[in-house]
């Protein structure tokens, strides 16, 4: 007999919470909760605002019009973002699972989904391989930590984070599409 649908999904919920809940475990590591915790500083806005405004050292050729194609893509991405996340409510993993996940970082607000942070972690790296890809062998790593640190503090499900890479996937060929 195949389960029913709603049965699948509480699999994958199961699933899903014994992995995040193995992530989280791994803070018990001084030094992997200090790199979780930068990475996931790193997400909050410097590196994308410095990779904006670097634009015109990496590549001089159409660096402003560029500049102001990421600060727009980043701006609508943000606004999306938020009205996915203000309409989908889901609970973040520390608040849902309160004495088993715990948040090693503090949260900005109530709901998880999808992951913002991931969300231009993705979009910097798709529309840096389109425009200065050797800085990608530095950038992709970084990009990396970024999702896991989301997860690995307690703040995301993996579904956050992956829901995030494809929004931050989707704005950056949509900006590239339309940059032509």
């Amino acid at each position: 007999m195949k389960p029913h649908p709603p049965d699948v999904f509480e699999r994958l919920d199961l699933m899903e919470w014994q992995l995040c809940r193995r992530l989280v475990s791994f803070n018990v590591h001084p030094p992997w909760l200090t790199l979780l915790r930068l990475a996931s500083k790193l997400g909050d806005w410097p590196l994308w605002v410095g990779l904006i405004l670097a634009q015109p050292l990496l590549n001089p050729a159409g660096s402003g019009q560029r500049m102001a194609q990421y600060t727009a893509t980043a701006v609508v991405a943000i606004g999306i973002y938020r009205l996915l996340k203000t309409r989908l409510c889901r609970e973040r993993p520390f608040i849902t699972f309160s004495g088993v996940i715990r948040c090693s970082e503090p949260a900005r607000d109530r709901y998880s989904f999808p992951s913002g942070h991931t969300m231009h972690a993705v979009l910097f790296c798709t529309l840096t391989a389109a425009h200065a890809p050797w800085l990608l062998a530095w950038l992709v790593p970084v990009a990396l930590l970024i999702a896991v640190s989301r997860v690995g503090l307690g703040l995301h499900y993996i579904s956050d984070v992956a829901a995030g890479a494809l929004l931050g996937l989707g704005f950056a060929l949509v900006n590239l599409q339309l940059a032509g």
